[in-house]
């Protein structure tokens, strides 16, 4: 366990003294992981809902992890969470079932009956303010007072079309914790994304070799051939080949019509294996503009550059048209430019290509077990935008029913897990140059486990926004 030195920082068990080598036992040894529930869980910003789940006055919904369970709700003045137990004997008041069950997420609307305990049938409202004690004439005066009967609050806060929620009222908002990333996301409208649907399986690894499998795209050539094989000069351009300062877009053997069906198919292929980072609306709006090759740069790679602005162009206006609340594509990827990848510490990704993005979510069921959801979010015209998606699709990690990219990379990270145990495997030996997230994401976990003050993880926090396939960063503690 964890020891504190007087007015110290506590002891880290395998810590990183080396972020170009990750210490394997933090995959799967008990004790790492109980530091996380201790240290970690109770300090960080989650995501809990999407906004769109809750969206009438008194509509509520489960978040669980590491065995916490906070209720979310709208109220008339705004949203708010509470820790779901009952103050009487601690039975959940609503939900309940264990993540990674076989129940459906917990969700209702309490503006007519408020919340109920199942057991004595002790009562709140939507504000968490007990409205009935059943025989309340049977308890002492003093364990009737409004702070020991009314719900416990959780912090919550609306970010990105998400509510958040923080077990420590002293931690630094969501935007401080995210830093500049949060600006650029929004810029892209982030905060009007829906979604189409979520899919979810339970994955036997550790929560952190799931994440860390989408903190780089070194992986692509082997994991997801189809994309390499697509556009090999792309990706040997980013990590076969010495780095140039510009994208290599094109190949100067071929035509620049022969590049632009390059980009299409690539385009297809993403859209086909991931859904959300790349929609088939957008790919559609892309193949109209297969034949425009009059006036473009003679460079081919340029002129493959100036074909996708033309494509960002006619993405932002198409749709806008239709009445989508999208951002002008050409203009916000100057003036807030975006990965490909967005890692929000701790447990939440987003992935934007064009308008709609994708996003995956991943949390602990044990230290060699975990619980990961897939959405595809996309913009709606006001007024047709479609039902909220309550919950994921569950299916076994192995299932042909994923798409192609995800059940790609969840054919790998069962067996990495595996491949730890193996004898003489000591450490993961990372890229400085490429596998920088994975180091330094894990260095700030180092940080929580320490006690390191919440105002230096928040800057170090800062350095992970646009760190996908980046360098290892000095944190500053």
């Amino acid at each position: 366990m964890l020891k504190s030195a007087d007015g110290g920082l506590r002891a880290v068990p395998f810590p990183i003294d080396d972020p170009e080598r990750i210490p394997v036992q933090r995959y799967f040894d008990a004790d790492f992981y109980q530091a996380e529930l201790d240290n970690l869980w109770p300090h960080v910003w989650q995501m809990a809902c999407r906004d769109e789940q809750i969206p009438e006055v008194g509509d509520w919904i489960e978040y669980e992890n590491v065995g916490k369970s906070v209720i979310v709700v709208r109220t008339k003045s705004g949203v708010k969470a509470f820790h779901n137990a009952c103050r009487h004997r601690g039975v959940p008041f609503a939900g309940g079932a264990p993540l990674g069950s076989s129940h459906p997420t917990a969700h209702g609307n309490c503006a007519k009956t408020g919340f109920v305990c199942p057991f004595h049938g002790w009562r709140w409202n939507m504000d968490g303010e007990n409205t009935l004690v059943y025989g309340k004439h049977l308890f002492s005066e003093r364990q009737m007072d409004e702070d020991d009967i009314n719900l416990i609050p959780c912090r919550a806060e609306v970010w990105g079309g998400c509510v958040w929620i923080n077990h420590d009222d002293d931690a630094p908002s969501v935007k401080e914790s995210l830093g500049p990333v949060a600006d650029r996301l929004e810029a892209h409208h982030v905060q009007h994304l829906r979604a189409e649907w979520c899919y979810g399986a339970v994955l036997p690894a550790n929560w952190k070799i799931a994440m860390e499998a989408f903190m780089e795209g070194y992986h692509v050539m082997q994991t997801h051939p189809q994309l390499q094989h697509a556009a090999p000069m792309l990706y040997d351009g980013m990590y076969k080949r010495e780095r140039k300062p510009v994208l290599e877009l094109a190949d100067p053997e071929l035509s620049l019509r022969e590049n632009i069906d390059i980009q299409i198919r690539s385009m297809e292929l993403l859209s086909e294996g991931m859904a959300g980072m790349i929609h088939e609306k957008e790919v559609e709006i892309a193949k109209t503009l297969a034949d425009v090759t009059e006036g473009l740069p003679e460079d081919k790679n340029l002129a493959v550059m100036t074909w996708l602005g033309m494509v960002m162009h006619q993405i932002s206006e198409k749709l806008k048209a239709k009445g989508e609340p999208i951002p002008d594509l050409c203009a916000v990827s100057q003036s807030d430019p975006i990965n490909a990848v967005e890692f929000l510490f701790p447990h939440y990704f987003l992935l934007p290509y064009f308008s709609s993005m994708s996003a995956y979510r991943i949390r602990p069921l044990g230290p060699e077990s975990c619980f990961f959801e897939i959405w595809s979010l996309t913009f709606f015209p006001e007024g047709e935008e479609p039902e909220p998606v309550m919950e994921p699709i569950v299916l076994p990690y192995d299932s042909p029913d994923f798409p192609p990219i995800p059940r790609q990379d969840y054919s790998n990270i069962p067996i990495q897990q595996k491949g730890l145990h193996a004898k003489g495997f000591e450490f993961m030996r990372l890229s400085k140059d490429v596998e920088g997230l994975i180091s330094n994401y894990q260095r700030i976990i180092d940080g929580y486990l320490a006690g390191v003050p919440q105002d230096k993880l928040a800057k170090a926090n800062n350095l992970l926004g646009g760190n996908f396939d980046g360098k290892i960063a000095e944190l500053g503690f």
